[in-house]
């Protein structure tokens, strides 16, 4: 049967690329679900930490470091791809150095500590740097009017991936409990199955996803020297792109109160609520689930209703979602709160991708999501640290902990009053 090219789709694509797009997205979301959400996180916490009061601190300051390195170097990585036209070269050596340090995890230990550490350190940051490139290739597939439709077909398989990993893991955790190991066996065992996962579902996308950017004439030579002077040009003229100025600045915010939800959802199930691992695990099995549910319909909400109205309407979700957390006392009602978190999750990150390759320059693209990047890593900087001094300072309070991050939704929606995506997009395209 020939391929045939949907209407949301750019005129050279067909859709086994997209697919193929998307496909890095179900790929590495195991290492998201696996390793930040659902199970290394509470590993840490509980065995390689000991339980210790500098735990959960330990945990979030580790994925800070990481996040900070990538708002480093996020825009020279952006620039330098735009520069030589490098995304896909450069998102397989982000592949290969996040499988790597991936797999590392199976010898995490109370006795490797200094080892840990660092594996979650690297691996996270070759992740974050990956997840910027993929994204830069959205407005090369997709049809401007249906970028959130697209975004959120990658998103949607983003999180059927992490459900994927994880029923991978689960299953193979019910096999290892049944031959009678304890966690510090077949958790480290788990690291090795999602490395091989991240490694086996990419390859589609590198088979078949194309680079379609030309190199560019004045930056063949003295390509980092080029590359920071394409980042200071692109901040010295930051004026002219008010809109998308103020998205970034509103994806810092909101973005703080997700990663810190990412980051920290097992330990919060299991210190707050006192579920067992099973349990969370399931609890996080059934968020992915609806979160992909959230990524792929919201992108068609999203087109219908317009970028600003559909991001509102997450955002209002979830403040909803942490006032709910914090008054549950039982299973039922936050069970109520996990599910609208899933669906907020999805359609934000669908949403939020969608709007950053509407407001950017076509010419500049890898480039301008490396600031989309920049502004992602600055909020998973202090939104999980947040979190981990509250409970910290607070003796383990992990309630006000997650009350804590409910403000920074608040000042996401405040920002988001007075952005015009579509004077935003006639700045993008009179950009030379």
């Amino acid at each position: 049967m020939p391929e045939t090219r949907p209407r949301a789709l750019a005129n050279d694509v067909k859709f086994r690329e997209v697919w193929a797009w998307s496909m890095y997205d179900f790929a590495n979301s195991g290492y998201t679900t696996v390793v930040i959400t659902a199970v290394f996180n509470a590993y840490f916490v509980a065995a390689v930490g000991g339980n210790a009061a500098w735990a959960t601190f330990a945990w979030t300051a580790s994925l800070s470091v990481s996040y900070l390195a990538v708002l480093l170097s996020a825009p020279l990585v952006g620039a330098w791809a735009d520069a030589h036209a490098a995304k896909k070269r450069l998102l397989f050596a982000a592949t290969a150095g996040c499988v790597g340090f991936t797999a590392l995890l199976f010898f995490a230990s109370p006795t490797t500590l200094a080892l840990t550490i660092a594996c979650v350190i690297v691996s996270n940051f070759f992740f974050a740097t990956g997840e910027n490139l993929i994204a830069a290739f959205l407005p090369e597939l997709s049809d401007s009017r249906a970028m959130g439709r697209v975004s959120g077909w990658g998103w949607s398989f983003g999180y059927l991936g992490g459900i994927a990993a994880l029923g991978l893991c689960i299953a193979y955790i019910f096999w290892a409990r049944a031959q009678g190991q304890e966690a510090n066996q077949y958790v480290p065992t788990t690291m090795l199955i999602t490395a091989g996962f991240f490694a086996l579902a990419a390859l589609p996308t590198f088979i078949w996803l194309r680079e379609r950017a030309q190199p560019q004439p004045a930056a063949v030579s003295g390509a980092l020297r080029q590359a920071w002077a394409r980042v200071h040009q692109t901040l010295r003229h930051a004026q002219a792109f008010r809109d998308l100025r103020r998205f970034l600045l509103c994806i810092v915010f909101y973005q703080a109160g997700i990663m810190a939800v990412i980051a920290l959802a097992a330990i919060y199930a299991q210190q707050a609520m006192k579920f067992t691992t099973l349990q969370t695990m399931i609890l996080i099995f059934t968020v992915n689930f609806f979160a992909a549910a959230g990524a792929f319909g919201f992108g068609y909400l999203q087109d219908r209703i317009g970028h600003m109205r559909a991001m509102a309407l997450v955002l209002g979700g979830w403040i909803v979602m942490i006032g709910l957390a914090y008054l549950a006392e039982g299973a039922a009602l936050f069970w109520v709160a996990a599910i609208l978190a899933g669906i907020c999750m999805g359609s934000a990150q669908a949403a939020g991708r969608a709007i950053v390759g509407y407001l950017a320059p076509p010419a500049r693209i890898a480039e301008f999501f490396g600031l989309w990047g920049l502004a992602v890593k600055t909020a998973s900087i202090f939104g999980p640290l947040t979190y981990g001094v509250v409970t910290w300072v607070f003796e383990g309070n992990h309630r006000l902990g997650i009350l804590s991050i409910g403000v920074y939704f608040v000042i996401g929606l405040a920002l988001l009053v007075g952005i015009d995506v579509e004077r935003g997009r006639k700045a993008a395209l009179a950009d030379n």
